[in-house]
């Protein structure tokens, strides 16, 4: 059974009736910038009133005045400086909303002051600056977590756990995942302006797309790193993306398994899809809430996804924070996303020499 499933029905009842005793509390959250669009999903959840919003540290006066006409929330919430913010507010997570250069900038700030830190994916652009976060994480004790959208799928989850129980090898990977482009489905100005600047994400559609791919096979592989990696990158839309890849393919050779990345934001529609195979049966999660099982080429089973799993990352960091979950080595863990990042610098390299890179 996968660690991210739930805890047990027995502490879930002890906690239900607990509930029924004291006021649930809710989560109490400092937002660092809101450049990523991503940010609209936490302040929906401070619209709906089921997150605590402390503050938001953005300098972008027009972006905030944006938000504020959508969400309604007081201009006293706004800090030009995370650092300024947290002299005042001490929140049980920072959530970051800004260019993936910059969540270093969000680490070397809250981990000295014991603040976790979640941040959107991938964790860095480039292993020196993931493992300077790694560094800061472990010295002062405090939670480095990343966050992914089909983290909180159930389909993925389930899919772990049917092979887990079948005990069959996995053997093949294949991890689809895109869009038609970040300009053409409509993402801010804002967003638009790093995410296409190899400097501030890392790359183009192989950092933004391919992390997924290599976040879950680390995950169903328990850890394990690929023996090599080899990739290739084209701009397909160069009048649209002149500056970074629209469209990557990454091989990763395991000891006893291969896993193929297709990213891009070139596909005719969005899609994040995962395959698993073994030597006997393949699982499909052809999104957040379908999981097919095959046997043949045939009649693929249509797996029931009625579980107790985790989705969203309100209620996992929640249970995190407070100590009534303990997982080791899940989608957002530091350790995971170290892995990513190491496959995603070999992949960018490896696209850039033509070459295989070994890890």
């Amino acid at each position: 059974m996968t660690l991210f499933k739930k805890i047990s029905i027995l502490t879930l009842l002890l906690l239900l009736t607990a509930s029924t005793i004291f006021a649930q509390k809710k989560l109490k959250v400092v937002v660092a910038g809101l450049s990523h669009d991503h940010a609209h999903i936490i302040m929906n959840a401070y619209q709906n009133n089921t997150i605590e919003l402390l503050g938001i540290a953005e300098d972008d006066e027009e972006l905030v005045k944006r938000y504020r006409k959508t969400y309604e929330f007081s201009q006293d919430l706004v800090y030009k400086s995370l650092e300024t913010l947290l002299k005042s507010k001490k929140p049980d997570v920072v959530l970051a909303y800004n260019p993936v250069s910059e969540h270093i900038d969000i680490a070397q700030i809250c981990m000295p002051l014991n603040v976790p830190l979640m941040v959107e994916k991938p964790l860095a652009i480039n292993m020196k600056q993931a493992n300077k976060m790694a560094v800061l994480s472990k010295k002062f004790n405090t939670p480095l977590l990343t966050n992914y959208e089909t983290t909180w799928y159930n389909s993925i989850h389930k899919q772990k756990d049917l092979l887990e129980d079948s005990k069959e090898k996995i053997v093949r990977m294949v991890a689809r995942d895109g869009h038609q482009g970040p300009k053409e489905i409509g993402c801010s100005t804002e967003f638009l302006e790093w995410l296409t600047d190899k400097d501030k994400n890392g790359a183009g559609a192989l950092f933004d797309f391919g992390c997924y791919g290599a976040n879950l096979m680390t995950y169903f592989k328990n850890g394990e790193k690929p023996v090599s990696v080899k990739a290739v990158t084209q701009q397909l839309k160069p009048s649209i993306y002149p500056d970074v890849d629209d469209d990557a393919s990454i091989i990763l050779e395991y000891k006893n398994a291969t896993g193929i990345i297709e990213a891009s934001w070139s596909w005719p529609y969005s899609i994040k899809n995962f395959e698993v195979f073994t030597t006997k049966t393949s699982y499909d999660a052809v999104d957040g809430n379908t999981l097919l099982k095959s046997s043949s080429h045939f009649k693929p089973e249509k797996i029931s996804l009625k579980e107790n799993y985790y989705t969203n990352h309100i209620d996992y960091l929640t249970d995190y924070l407070s100590g009534k979950i303990k997982p080791i080595n899940d989608l957002s863990s530091l350790e995971n996303n170290l892995i990513v990042v190491e496959i995603l610098e070999a992949a960018k390299k490896s696209a850039k020499t033509g070459k295989t890179i070994k890890l």
